[in-house]
């Protein structure tokens, strides 16, 4: 359990493309909606606000064009809590996304639309990460930056090379996009596999860790899987201490099992599993789970209580529309605890 010596004087950095999401209404599709809902998200800005619900200091590093849509987009990590000291502004695009909502058997569907944006065209050594990571004790990327193109590759390198060279804990997320790679053409397996030899905590399953180490796990039975690429990934990146990952399971697009799973050098630990009805938003998810595993860690909590603790939220998470998990701790720990639905008063 959480021991007492925890302090979250220093913060976390996330450093990664802040998008707009215009997502079709009621399930219809795309080009069939009257109307767009728009939200902004992106999967490290989704973590950043995650830890400042928490009472961590979370600060988003990045890059936004200097018009309305980025300064709104500033402004509303702001509203929840985080830091954007550390967002350029610079001419240029906003990235997009746009999100078809699945019913029944129809499963979502994403479109990017985020080349020529300005993060992506943003010069690798426009961020000085001295003065940024001097404020924190980690940095988050995941795998979707440097897939956004060759100049957001390298600047996701050099945000993690300046964070070992610092001695500031890496958090990073596979989150492998293999329509993003495809669109420049880059080779994903060298750029992923020296983001994760800088990492102290990684969240993959065995597909990514297949990618990585250029092997399959496919004659190992599948649920062995996932702790056998994991202990290989440890012996080949000594600066590793723990994996995440979580484990899905879709009856359909409204019905879906989740549970999870964190191996470290001291072993496996596994969740229970919670059966998830009536979705209202699942993009996010996988976000709020790796926030949910970094507030365990910065505070000392033991490997199950993190792993737990990061898959109650990321299950609340599929109650939320829009990106970001604004559930509190006491939300999660309820869930944790069985506390039940009744209306609380």
């Amino acid at each position: 359990m959480m021991r007492n010596n925890h302090t979250q004087a220093a913060g976390v950095a996330c450093f990664g493309e802040i998008l707009l999401r215009l997502a079709a209404t009621h399930s219809e599709l795309l080009l069939q909606t009257r109307t767009l809902v728009g939200h902004i998200g992106g999967a490290e800005a989704n973590v950043a606000v995650a830890l400042a619900q928490w009472g961590h200091f979370a600060s988003a590093v990045s890059v936004l064009p200097d018009n309305a849509l980025g300064h709104a987009a500033a402004g509303e990590l702001r509203r929840y809590g985080v830091r954007t000291d550390s967002i350029q502004f610079r001419p240029g695009r906003m990235g997009l996304y746009f999100l078809t909502v699945g019913a029944g058997h129809r499963p979502s569907e994403v479109l990017y639309d985020r080349e020529g944006s300005a993060f992506a065209l943003a010069p690798p050594e426009l961020i000085d990460w001295n003065p940024v990571l001097a404020e924190v004790s980690w940095l988050h990327l995941s795998g979707i930056t440097p897939a956004v193109g060759p100049q957001a590759a390298e600047a996701a390198l050099r945000a993690a090379r300046a964070a070992r060279a610092l001695g500031v804990a890496v958090s990073f997320d596979c989150n492998y996009r293999a329509k993003l790679w495809e669109r420049w053409h880059g080779d994903a397996r060298p750029i992923l596999r020296e983001l994760v030899d800088h990492a102290d905590l990684l969240f993959a399953e065995q597909r990514d860790i297949a990618l990585i180490l250029g092997r399959s796990f496919e004659d190992v039975p599948a649920a062995e899987q996932f702790r056998v690429a994991g202990t290989l990934a440890l012996e080949t990146f000594s600066r590793l201490k723990r994996i995440a990952t979580t484990v899905r399971v879709q009856r359909s697009v409204d019905e879906h099992e989740l549970s999870a799973a964190l191996l470290s050098r001291e072993g496996l630990r596994t969740t229970r599993t919670y059966s998830i009805g009536r979705i209202i938003d699942r993009i996010g998810s996988g976000d709020a789970f790796a926030a949910g595993i970094l507030h365990g860690v910065r505070t000392q909590l033991e490997d199950q209580d993190c792993v737990d603790f990061g898959l109650a939220a990321a299950v609340l998470k599929h109650s939320i529309p829009g990106d970001f998990n604004l559930v509190g701790i006491a939300e999660v720990q309820n869930l944790l605890r069985d506390a039940g639905f009744t209306v609380r008063r």
